[in-house]
């Protein structure tokens, strides 16, 4: 797990030499507050892509950045650098400490108000359906971290009641306290390139619950990984089920598809209860809570239906946990899913061996870069279950789909890849998605 937590807060940094590491959306947030505190930090980017805001010189990590960082008090870096990499061991090796602006805020922050929630997957729902609660009880509340504003960002909300944190794993590595509540959705291998492997990431994710002031950690009940971890998730865990509650009828406004969406809700119901919102415990208030909720685009979004066919954007399915909670969100129904994208080297046998088990008519619309992968692990599985065919796009498998879903089927964009090279993010890929299901109405 990575070591050097700084307990620094961004009223420490009032009067240090500060290096701001990274200019993305952490880190325009984070060059703000520097500016509030009256702090000029040195700007360093590992890729500049020109002069920073207000035209100001941003030096490339590799030409110079590094030895400007290392003669500073203290660097605020963004999440996506590596804790793992040589130049961050070179800093602290120096002495520099290195943070994150998470990290910075909640060592102040009142973390008997704060939720962080973290996760494979699952988290920005959970985020997402907390905040919409909280805001229709009438409590100022934030939702930010990895999704929406970065909390400590001036012009954020800092008279809100209760702060709801997405936390990644990138962002985990920086947190020298844990707030009183920590939600834990799910647990699989994933960004094995920034922890180096997934004992690694699975350490890292999970500090997240187990640093000074953690108190309780609500947790994946259905989770084999994570009840085998249980010792790293803090002093006390809540386990929640997809199965609880049976009778509880609050979450249908939520109009969440999935079992594992529902246990994402009730997820959310135990964190707020934790917080101490009263109306978290009466039905009658969750009920009128849930009520206008829009999902989150690109998370197993019904975008549309073609002459009785559903479609179906998870374009937010970068792995394969997510793809096969997708599939189990459409019992007994065909469903022609579109699967592939960039190919980090992920093990695809998971998701052969889930398919494999399903009753329901399945076929596989295996797209580009890690599509052939795919193809061969459901190969490999043994007898054919499972159609697979290789498709050499987006277009021709939505196609392709839609035409075997035939009449009422599902064709389902969930494609356990990210989506670099073909896509400028999963967003893109779910507007194609959009407009191929258009092509189909023709």
């Amino acid at each position: 797990m990575a070591a050097g937590r700084p307990a620094l807060s961004w009223s420490d940094v009032r009067g240090m030499r500060a290096g701001l590491w990274g200019l993305g959306v952490e880190g325009q947030a984070s060059l703000r507050k520097l500016a509030e505190l009256g702090v000029d930090p040195v700007l360093v980017d590992d890729d500049p892509a020109g002069p920073g805001p207000g035209g100001r010189t941003v030096l490339a990590t590799a030409g110079g950045g590094l030895a400007a960082l290392a003669g500073c008090d203290v660097v605020v870096k963004s999440p996506g650098i590596s804790r793992y990499r040589a130049d961050v061991a070179e800093l602290a090796a120096r002495g520099v400490p290195v943070t994150g602006g998470l990290g910075l805020w909640l060592a102040e922050a009142d973390r008997g108000r704060v939720a962080c929630v973290t996760g494979t997957k699952g988290k920005s729902s959970v985020a997402a359906i907390a905040g919409h609660l909280l805001r229709r009880w009438g409590y100022p509340c934030l939702v930010g971290g990895n999704i929406g504003q970065p909390p400590w960002d001036p012009s954020a909300d800092q008279a809100a009641r209760y702060w709801v944190i997405e936390t990644s794993s990138y962002q985990a590595t920086d947190l020298a306290f844990s707030p009183a509540v920590v939600a834990v959705t799910s647990l699989h291998p994933d960004h094995l390139d920034w922890h180096g492997d997934v004992e690694t990431y699975y350490a890292d994710k999970l500090s997240a619950c187990s640093q000074p002031g953690a108190d309780l950690t609500v947790a994946n009940g259905d989770s084999d990984l994570l009840r085998e971890r249980a010792a790293l998730l803090g002093p006390r865990v809540e386990w929640v089920r997809a199965g609880d509650d049976p009778a509880a009828d609050w979450m249908a406004p939520l109009g969440l598809l999935g079992a594992h969406s529902r246990r994402n809700a009730l997820i959310a119901r135990a964190c707020l209860r934790a917080l101490g919102a009263p109306e978290a415990s009466d039905e009658e208030a969750l009920a009128r809570g849930a009520a206008g909720f829009v999902p989150l685009a690109h998370r197993l979004q019904v975008i549309g239906e073609v002459g009785g066919v559903t479609f179906v954007d998870d374009s937010l399915s970068t792995n394969v946990l997510p793809t096969l909670a997708a599939l189990d969100a459409f019992p007994g129904r065909r469903v022609a899913l579109i699967a592939g994208g960039h190919d980090r080297g992920i093990d695809y046998a998971p998701l052969a061996a889930g398919l494999a088990a399903r009753e329901a008519p399945t076929l596989v619309l295996a797209v580009p870069d890690s599509g052939p992968r795919i193809q061969a692990a459901i190969e490999a599985a043994g007898p054919a279950k499972v159609d697979v065919t290789a498709c050499d796009g987006l277009d021709a498998a939505a196609e392709r789909g839609f035409a075997w879903a035939l009449p009422d089927g599902v064709v389902l964009l969930s494609p356990a890849a990210p989506s670099f090279g073909a896509f400028r993010d999963y967003a893109d890929r779910g507007a194609a998605f959009a407009r191929a299901m258009d092509s189909c109405r023709a």
